[in-house]
Formats: structure tokens, C-alpha cells, sequence
């Protein structure tokens, strides 16, 4: 139980940085009780958890406090922390790279310190990166699917941190996806790569801090190796939320993830989005709400999406021409996803309706075989989804496929909960 002193004074933190948020329009309006993030908690406490340390900060511009505070300036001018360099993942430190480009060493402008890259040649930390420093820590805004490859950067670099003896401490965030929900089957081993890193569903339902609990506990680093693991939770977050519903203010976690809802829609289009078949919204500005393609009858799509009767959700038919990416220039038929309940609504299978939906409205349309089924099967995390699509399955026999494991790993993932 915290004291009353210690409760006072975290709500002056988080309500102070409230009040800023609100006057600045930032903050959603009628919360009842704002999450403090895993650096509002570490400043909160006087950085106890890195005092004396060397530090290497794993982050991006999403690693920020209540405020909109850099974690990197945070820990940069905190007393009693050495902060000697910055890691950056996908996106780069400062979210100056495009979606799959090499991120490149340099030295951040505003710190002089040295900007190592996990996204190029390396995709983990080298016993070189790591020299001169003692401590390894994580502050970077997930979205809650197995195929966002900030949670391959971390497993990644706790991997390093586990070889090399070096501490390995996440601030953690909240999963805006909510903490309760569970979707897709969990990684068959034979496809991991960086956009399936993990032997988990692609919803997976926990905290960056949860994950790499579970990533420590459950023998997935090399060699069976255990990292000196520290999470610094969360003040008042709860599994059922959502992310608009903790007060925090969100800062895009990548060009097409510009709102805390777009993760909601990038579950339930993004594996269908990698074929470059169906346009899933990208390259115009409603990314992954939209589905179809040039030559849809939109009235035709929406009718056999609406008549199956998903739970929590509307398609509502419409047009649109995208500005760069897939189909530049093309008129796409297609609809618009709406979560009417979004408590409600399964995500995932979302993707497969509508492609089950398109090739039953252009039976001679080939979904597969045009250099992009590996990438498919990647972020499935197997190629039985593909199997089954291919040879014309019922899509009851894939949706069945998509939810083996789902309960087994709900109930594996149990012991490394750390929020009710």
C-alpha cells in the first residue's frame, strides 16, 4: 500500500501535468483518474532506478512524459543519471525515417550524444554499442499487434543485454488495444522474423513491460539467458482501458499511426494491406480504414460485409484515390471501417471477411502469387492462413485456424500481468 504522503504526491504530478495537457487542448476531457507512464513514474521517484548508472536509452519521439517532455531531455539533464547514448528502432530516435528504411548511426543535434541504430545492419545492440555503459533502458509507445517491430527491438536488445551483463529497465506505456484483448493465432516458429519476433497472437493483450516479463520468464532469449530485468510501472492504468480513456496525449508512434485508434484499424487490416492487392487506406489520410481496390463496386462490398453481421462494426461503402504508395492516381471502390462497439468488435478477422468478401465479388482476382505471400505469411505468423484462402476454404476453417492457442496463451501469460 502507498502512503498517503507518496498518493499526494503523485497526484500532483499527474494533475499538474493535467491541467497543462487540458489548457493546451490535448487532453481528452471527463477522466477520472490520469495514468502516470513509466517516466512520469521514474521523475515522480527522483529517478531512483538509474541513479549512478551509465545509461543507453531506447526511444523515439513517443517516449515522452505527461507533459510532452522527451524522455531523452528528461534523463539527459536528470541529477545522478549518465545518459551516454540513444538507440534508435524503426523510424529512427527522432522519427525522421520512412516505414522499412535503414536507420543510420549519427549524433543527436540536440544532446551531442552518439544515435546508434537498430534498424539497419544491426537490428540488436553490439558489445561495441554497448561499451561504456551499464544499463540498457526502454521507452517507446507500442500498439498492441505481434507485427509493430518496436517489441522485436526490444526482445532484441534484451537479448544483447542478457550476453553482454548489462541491466535492462522498461518504462512502461499502456496498450492501446486495452490489456484484455486477445486475437490471432501465436507465431509459428519457422516464420519469425522482425515483423514476428515473438511466439505470441498478433494481438497480444499486454504492456511493453508485461511483454518483456513474459520474454524473461518463458526462456525466449538466446540460449535460454535471462536479462537483469527491472519494468517501472504504471500509476493508474487498468486493463480495460483504452488509450483515449488514460488521459495521456498521444504522439504517432509512425507516419500511418497518427491516433490511438488507428491501432484499433491497423489490426484489422494490416496483414490484408501487405499482399498490395487490396488497398488498406494507406497512402491517403484515413490509413488502414479503408478496404478495397480500382474496379470495386463499393455498394457491393459494403452489402456483403454489413449482411454478416460483425459485432461492433459498420462498412460504409465509398471511393477514394490515393496520393502515393499503392494505386497512385486510381479511383478505389471500396468501404469504410466504423467500430460502432469497439468492446465488441473482433479486429482481425476483420481482414479476412473482406478478402473472403472481395473474392467471392471478383472470383478471378488472385490475392496471392504476385511476390508478397512470404511477407503475408510473416506477419500471419504461418503460411496455414495462406493455405487455406489459396484452395478456397471456407472462411469458418481459417477463422478457426487464426484462433488455435488463443486460450492457452491467455492463461501462459497470466503470471506476468502486472495491472488488474
Amino acid at each position: 500500500m502507498k502512503s498517503d504522503a507518496c498518493r499526494c504526491r503523485s497526484f500532483s504530478v499527474a494533475g499538474r501535468a493535467a491541467i497543462i495537457l487540458l489548457l493546451v487542448g490535448l487532453l481528452p476531457t471527463g477522466q477520472a483518474q490520469p495514468v502516470a507512464t513509466g517516466i512520469d513514474v521514474l521523475e515522480r521517484d527522483s529517478f531512483a532506478a538509474l541513479r549512478g548508472r551509465r545509461v543507453g536509452l531506447i526511444t523515439n519521439p513517443t517516449g515522452v512524459t505527461r507533459d510532452l517532455r522527451s524522455t531523452i531531455d528528461v534523463l539527459h539533464a536528470a541529477d545522478g543519471v549518465e545518459l551516454v547514448a540513444l538507440f534508435g528502432p524503426e523510424h529512427g530516435v527522432r522519427g525522421e525515417a520512412h516505414a522499412g528504411d535503414h536507420v543510420a548511426d549519427a549524433r543527436d543535434e540536440r544532446t551531442g550524444l552518439p544515435l546508434r541504430s537498430l534498424y539497419g545492419p544491426a537490428r540488436r545492440p553490439s558489445a561495441g554499442m554497448l561499451a561504456g555503459m551499464d544499463t540498457l533502458v526502454f521507452d517507446i509507445q507500442d500498439i498492441g499487434s505481434r507485427s509493430y517491430t518496436y517489441i522485436s527491438t526490444m526482445a532484441a536488445a534484451m537479448d544483447a543485454a542478457a550476453e553482454h551483463g548489462k541491466r535492462f529497465v522498461v518504462l512502461d506505456r499502456p496498450n492501446p488495444l486495452t490489456g484484455a484483448r486477445i486475437e490471432g493465432r501465436p507465431l509459428d516458429p519457422k516464420h519469425r522474423s522482425f515483423v514476428g519476433f515473438l511466439p505470441i497472437p498478433y494481438v497480444h493483450g499486454m504492456t511493453v513491460g508485461e511483454l518483456a516479463g513474459m520474454i524473461n520468464g518463458e526462456g525466449w532469449l538466446s540460449e535460454g539467458r535471462r536479462c537483469d530485468l527491472q519494468v517501472i510501472r504504471m500509476d493508474g492504468w487498468h486493463r480495460a482501458m483504452w488509450f483515449d480513456q488514460t488521459g495521456l496525449p498521444w504522439v504517432p508512434t509512425s507516419p500511418h499511426i497518427p491516433r490511438s485508434d488507428v491501432a484499433l484499424f491497423y489490426a484489422a487490416t494490416g496483414i490484408m494491406g501487405e499482399l498490395h492487392v487490396i488497398s488498406e487506406g494507406v497512402g491517403y489520410p484515413l490509413p488502414f480504414e479503408l478496404c478495397g481496390r480500382p474496379g470495386l463496386d463499393p455498394t457491393a462490398l459494403a452489402e456483403s460485409l454489413n449482411g454478416r453481421k460483425l459485432p461492433g462494426v459498420h462498412f460504409r461503402p465509398t471511393y477514394w484515390r490515393p496520393y502515393y504508395l499503392r494505386f497512385v492516381g486510381e479511383t478505389c471502390g471500396g468501404v469504410q471501417i466504423t467500430f460502432t462497439d469497439r468492446d465488441r468488435a473482433a479486429l482481425t478477422p476483420i481482414q479476412f471477411h473482406v478478402m473472403d468478401a472481395v473474392r467471392k465479388l471478383e472470383p478471378d482476382l488472385a490475392l496471392f502469387g504476385n511476390g508478397r505471400d512470404a511477407m503475408f505469411d510473416k506477419v500471419c505468423g504461418t503460411d496455414r492462413v495462406r493455405g487455406l484462402l489459396t484452395e478456397g476454404a471456407p472462411l469458418e476453417r481459417v477463422l478457426a485456424l487464426w484462433d488455435e492457442g488463443v486460450e492457452a496463451f491467455r492463461a501462459q501469460r497470466k503470471p506476468y500481468l502486472l495491472y488488474d
